[in-house]
């Protein structure tokens, strides 16, 4: 006999997404809400940690402990992830005994956690528990539980971890940044755990994408335009700006090749024998060499500029900002912002 599939309702896809939303925000507001001085003593005892933090779970929990563990070595929490079926097998190896170990689990009675945490106690300082069971097994092995209380998964099925997994990653993330204000963890220090990627460029200090040396063009400004542009002939790649500067070297003006087309537009060709410090632009933007690239590439946008001189303390030119460096040739910037100049470019 062939069976006849029962068929399902339709399903009203967007109501059903901004339910699961709606339902995972409550419940977040539910445990903001229930929040007591176990989240104070916990962060204590993070702060207090000498070693690294140890964070495990099983199943979902062990992704979110991972995630936590990523934002926790990220701003200044240095942390590890511990497998709990590995460590029974021999990663208790990499616990010492000035670790502090942060569990999850939801039910707080999952067989593998329950298993370890006995081990785990007697290698490291302290144990957290962080669960949604204050009676579970978890918590009554636990030095210290983080409870967070009943939540309802927002599965259809009420069975796959959604909601408790949610409001794990979002503790773990007030965990961290509670501990990160605490310690005044700041820009710089965030900058040197981000090296790479749009966020490290965003973060870099101008020095480490500054032109410099045989790239940059630099003159005095007594020369005239002729002189200036005459001895000019270095190679690699060309800025299309001049810096100028003063008898002690400090930078007095800046001359672009706009500026010198100007000059052709205009057939003001006797200006090109007069000193170049009478058509230069006196007192550009500069920016210092320890400023963050983000810095410079909001300048270059506000100002609509295409060159940015880079200046010492003592306002002597060591480096250039090109916006070619900083934004491709569709208009992106180079720098992870989507767009610089919305579809044109500085003159």
């Amino acid at each position: 006999m062939t069976t006849v599939p029962v068929p399902r309702p339709s399903v009203d896809r967007l109501a059903l997404a901004r339910q699961v939303l709606e339902n995972e925000a409550h419940a977040l507001r539910d445990v903001a809400a229930r929040l007591d001085d176990s989240f104070s003593r916990a962060v204590e005892l993070l702060l207090g940690c000498s070693g690294r933090v140890a964070i495990s779970g099983t199943g979902k929990s062990a992704d979110v402990a991972a995630k936590i563990c990523g934002t926790f070595n990220s701003t200044g929490t240095r942390a590890y992830f511990l497998d709990a079926t590995r460590a029974v097998h021999g990663d208790l190896g990499m616990v010492h005994p000035g670790d502090v170990a942060l569990i999850l689990s939801h039910s707080g009675e999952s067989e593998e956690i329950v298993r370890f945490v006995g081990p785990l106690k007697g290698l490291c300082a302290r144990v957290v528990a962080l669960t949604g069971n204050p009676k579970s097994a978890l918590a009554r092995l636990a030095d210290l539980t983080l409870c967070y209380g009943p939540v309802t998964e927002t599965c259809p099925l009420k069975l796959a971890p959604s909601t408790s997994t949610t409001v794990m990653m979002a503790l773990g993330d007030a965990l961290a940044f509670v501990m990160s204000e605490t310690r005044q963890f700041d820009e710089i220090e965030f900058a040197r755990f981000h090296p790479a990627g749009s966020l490290g460029r965003k973060l870099a200090p101008v020095e480490s994408w500054m032109r410099r040396g045989d790239e940059l063009r630099l003159s005095p400004d007594t020369l005239t335009v002729r002189e200036v542009f005459s001895r000019d002939r270095k190679a690699g790649r060309r800025t299309g700006a001049v810096m100028l500067v003063d008898a002690d070297g400090r930078l007095s003006g800046l001359f672009t090749d706009s500026d010198l087309a100007k000059l052709f537009e205009r057939h003001a060709d006797g200006w090109l024998d007069r000193p170049i410090a009478e058509v230069m632009t006196r007192s550009p933007v500069t920016i210092l060499p320890s400023a963050r690239l983000a810095e410079a590439v909001e300048l270059l946008q506000s100002r609509r500029i295409s060159e940015l001189p880079v200046v010492n303390e003592g306002g002597v030119p060591v480096g250039l900002v090109d916006i070619t460096d900083v934004v491709g040739q569709d208009g992106n910037s180079r720098a992870g912002y989507p767009r610089l100049f919305e579809g044109t470019r500085p003159q």
